[in-house]
């Protein structure tokens, strides 16, 4: 099963310009060398089979005819292979020349897409040859014994994808071919190019490629001629680029002289998902847009994909079986699995490192502001935070903190309150206090130990019984001090639990749980380390950071069951419902792309490899299910709190889901998992 991903690569041959049995034994070549990696659509660069810099000489039928014999080559060469493959060649229709590329697969041409936009400035002078892809009146062309679709209307579909092709300079232009592919259904975009290499041109382009990729919610696959090109005037690096959705997979590198090949996936449920989001491709223009093009169909070659982690862009990795003897032409024995090679984070939510600290102001920013217009909006002026020193309530509390000073007011208007209860560690107790002070809030401490017992006694439960209820009751008394003590101080109660929490419903109802304000409601576990770590970066004072760097080091904990004899932490969070690393793994591709369990546990195996088993991936993928499922009803009536990322689980906004849907479906699929 491989998931909805699409093995897809760029190849960038030696060419010797216009020798076409030089350039087609290369081509040739390069589709032996992809099929053995297990790729499915496969692209060479613009009039690679003739060379791109060959100038008037396209005027010579000697050229145009090695060409086609060339192509034929070629399209015998298929016959080994499933692969679609695109390459570039010069094609005579009628009286007009035109740039074309050629879309074949085991021994058939699929279709010929002429080249829609010319350049024809600066060092560039197309139009002196060939005719715009509008000019192309005929529906077909007879090629290699074939009569072959032709225009700039062809889609490529098969059950699994919808490939779009445009030539180099359809790009550039103010409306690329390719988006009107991608609203007519093109997952895939294909650009066969032969765009030179100027100072500064190739950040441009990947801004293109990458913009193109994120405007059209595709994959997109860029080839673009190297070595071998004259270089009278110019030069050409040979760039291949493989972008999915605003993200650069993977590129080859510039300005070599052998030959090179890329590969990766591109993952086609997964921007199916994003487009089933995307209102763009629902509304009437999409069907206009379906109606302009003529589909090919073809059948894309099977593949079975196997998650291995620690694999960056695919080099020579993966080698198919030969084909069995007596097989019929263009079959694909390359059944056999190959290895996941795009890169699989196991911190979805963590920004990448070269922007991490950036994107950790923006979040930092966006709760601030969140929180400035709550705090106008009540009027109030002070902010109540519960302070127990673990990571949310430290992260809580340095955002009043910050707010406070955005808006003009004292430091002294965060109220810090600590409240020691039966399994508070000193520890946790001696950095809660420390930091409420030395940040010049406001300190205050009330021990909930007696009033637990108290209510222990009122409802008649033994406090010797480390239960729920034990656990509760001090959540609940916590909750109904600061709610009590903020009326009496007029201040806004900020809420401290995470986003994770809220996944796995790990907080008490109508306890820890409620809040005048969700501060950290739209921020995983997994981030809010990163947070605070942002702060600790970003403070001056060496007593901020010391404590900092220890809330850091500590484990995270609810601190709601009796310390250890020596005053340290018993009870761990992540011994009882999972690592978070894990949960927000799970709660990322749940939320964001609905991807179903089985594909969530193949790429957790790919993400994470050896740090955990696969019993312990099945284990806590279904626990977190379970527990997501079950626990809705707290989700559905939580406080305001800013939305952070594309992630948010608040019922008014990008969840909202049924507080007694049956998990069934899910934890089915799971059970089955291998």
């Amino acid at each position: 099963m491989n998931f909805g991903f699409i093995r897809v690569a760029a190849a960038i041959p030696r060419v010797e310009v216009a020798n076409c049995s030089f350039n087609r034994d290369q081509i040739a070549g390069l589709m032996d060398k992809a099929a053995r990696k297990g790729v499915q659509v496969l692209c060479f660069p613009e009039l690679c089979i003739t060379g791109y810099t060959c100038g008037d000489l396209f005027r010579q039928r000697i050229l145009l005819d090695e060409a086609r014999e060339a192509l034929s080559f070629l399209l015998r060469a298929s016959e080994h292979h499933a692969m679609l493959v695109v390459v570039g060649m010069p094609l005579r229709e009628g009286n007009l020349l035109f740039n074309t590329a050629v879309v074949m697969q085991a021994g058939t041409l699929l279709g010929v897409v002429p080249k829609s936009y010319l350049p024809n400035y600066g060092e560039f002078y197309e139009k002196r040859w060939f005719a715009p892809g509008s000019m192309a009146t005929q529906g077909s062309v007879p090629l290699c014994g074939q009569w072959v679709p032709f225009g700039t209307d062809l889609l490529f579909r098969s059950e699994e994808l919808c490939l779009g092709v445009e030539i180099c300079e359809d790009l550039w232009g103010p409306v690329p071919p390719s988006s009107l592919m991608a609203k007519a259904g093109a997952q895939v975009l294909c650009n066969i190019s032969a765009s030179n290499e100027l100072t500064g041109k190739n950040s441009y382009l990947q801004s293109l490629i990458t913009q193109q990729s994120a405007r059209c919610v595709a994959g997109y696959l860029y080839a673009s001629c190297g070595y071998g090109e004259s270089t009278t005037d110019v030069v050409f690096a040979g760039n291949g680029y493989i972008a999915e959705n605003g993200q650069m997979l993977c590129s080859s590198e510039r300005f070599q002289r052998e030959e090179q090949l890329i590969s990766t996936e591109i993952d086609i449920e997964r921007l199916m998902a994003e487009r089933a989001g995307n209102l763009s491709f629902s509304e009437p223009g999409a069907g206009e847009a379906q109606n302009i093009f003529r589909v090919i169909p073809f059948e894309l070659s099977a593949t079975e994909a196997v998650a291995k982690p620690g694999h960056e862009a695919a080099t020579e990795a993966w080698a198919a079986p030969e084909p069995e003897p007596g097989s019929a032409p263009g079959s694909m024995t390359g059944t056999e699995p190959w290895v996941l090679t795009r890169p699989v984070s196991p911190m979805p939510f963590i920004p990448q490192a070269h922007v991490l600290s950036e994107r950790c102001q923006e979040i930092i920013s966006i709760q601030v502001s969140g929180l400035a217009k709550r705090l106008e909006h009540t009027g109030m002026k002070k902010v109540m935070v519960g302070v127990s020193g673990g990571l949310d309530s430290t992260l809580a509390l340095l955002v009043a903190v910050k707010t406070v000073e955005e808006l003009g007011l004292p430091n002294s208007g965060v109220l810090g309150l600590t409240m020691p209860g039966l399994g508070t560690s000193d520890r946790t107790y001696r950095n809660a206090v420390a930091l409420i002070g030395q940040l010049g809030a406001t300190f205050r401490e009330i021990p909930i130990r007696e009033a637990c017992l108290q209510h222990f006694k009122d409802i008649g439960h033994d406090p010797l019984v480390h239960d729920t209820t034990y656990e509760n009751v001090q959540a609940r008394e916590r909750t109904q001090i600061l709610m009590d003590l903020a009326n009496q101080e007029q201040a806004l109660v900020l809420g401290t639990g995470d986003m994770s929490e809220l996944a796995l419903g790990w907080t008490t109802y109508n306890g820890d749980h409620m809040s005048m304000y969700g501060i950290n409601s739209g921020i995983p576990k997994t981030l809010v380390r990163h947070l605070v770590q942002w702060f600790h970066s970003q403070s001056a004072d060496k007593k901020v950071c010391g404590l900092l760097a220890d809330i850091l080091d500590t484990p995270v904990s609810p601190e709601l069951l009796p310390a250890l004899e020596n005053g340290e932490i018993s009870q761990r969070t992540e011994d009882l419902a999972g690592p978070y690393e894990l949960h927000d793994f799970f709660l990322f591709y749940t939320l964001r792309y609905g991807f179903r369990p089985a594909k969530i546990y193949f790429l957790a195996k790919a993400a994470f490899g050896d740090r955990y088993g696969t019993d312990v991936l099945r284990k806590w993928l279904r626990v977190f299910f379970v527990r997501f499922f079950a626990q809705q009803f707290k989700r559905s009536c939580m406080p305001d709190g800013p939305k952070i990322g594309s992630v948010c689980l608040s019922p008014r906004g990008d969840w909202r889901m049924p507080s007694d849907a049956s998990p069934q479906l899910w934890l089915e699929e799971i059970d089955q998992l291998m």
